[in-house]
């Protein structure tokens, strides 16, 4: 993610990548593509942005990390455009404060790609006529947390549509434990770990004698570039917080 940001960055006239951050620096300056400028490139969050002054940070890291890149865009005044799954909602209660109390903006999303965003979204219209619905979330295997941000993210918002949890049938007999995967409002969250996946959802929904299922799959990490680029340009203009990708769209109005 990390290597296609600095892609979408540099393709964009309208932006310049100034630095870059990253847990361990074999070196430290980063060659920009097409034989552009050096930039300074390290692994100390707060030295970086003090010598590079950015308007924005993109963080696509570790929940720990980012909430400690998150305090420190606080102190120096830092716009935060965060894409980081694993977030508690605590992590994103207290981002929120920090934009509120330092005056900065903030975009964070679980998914940047426009096509999930849209599951979700039509998600939330289909709960209101659903009792019960299962998520399957499928993803690469070195994808560092379980269930995915996107899935949980698509379970409390089904939930919040529908205005109460969903029905979960209770297995009698549970032969090998945990098969029936992750509980969040009554949805079972399933996760997929296998080489040859990226990143893929289903959300089913159950009636008497009927399912209805939406799928989304990504192809290749550069389908979320447009929303990143999206929150980079809208966070410097709002500076204000904002949850989802969703109200960037302006999906809530419908």
């Amino acid at each position: 993610m990390g290597r296609e940001v600095i892609n979408a960055v540099c393709g964009s006239p309208d932006m310049e990548l100034v630095g870059a951050l990253e847990k361990e620096t074999p070196q430290s300056f980063l060659t920009l593509p097409g034989g552009g400028k050096d930039v300074p490139f390290g692994s100390n969050a707060k030295d970086l942005i003090t010598t590079v002054k950015p308007d924005v940070i993109v963080d696509f890291s570790s929940a720990q990390a980012s909430m400690s890149t998150a305090r420190i865009a606080g102190e120096t005044g830092v716009n935060l455009v965060i894409g980081t799954t694993g977030l508690s909602e605590d992590n994103v209660r207290e981002i929120e404060n920090i934009c509120r109390s330092k005056g900065i903006g903030a975009v964070v999303a679980s998914n940047f790609a426009l096509g999930a965003v849209l599951m979700i979204h039509l998600a939330k219209i289909l709960a209101k006529y659903f009792d019960y619905a299962e998520i399957i979330e499928m993803h690469h295997e070195k994808k560092a947390d379980a269930p995915s941000g996107t899935a949980i993210t698509t379970a409390r918002a089904m939930a919040e549509a529908k205005g109460s949890p969903f029905v979960c049938p209770q297995t009698q007999k549970e032969t090998l434990p945990g098969t029936r995967g992750g509980q969040n409002n009554g949805i079972s969250i399933h996760s997929v770990r296998l080489p040859g996946l990226m990143a893929h959802q289903e959300i089913i929904l159950g009636a008497s004698g009927q399912t209805l299922t939406l799928r989304h799959d990504t192809i290749s990490r550069e389908c979320y570039m447009p929303g990143v680029l999206m929150a980079v340009r809208e966070v410097v203009k709002t500076k204000k917080f904002i949850n989802g990708l969703d109200n960037l769209l302006g999906l809530q109005e419908f």
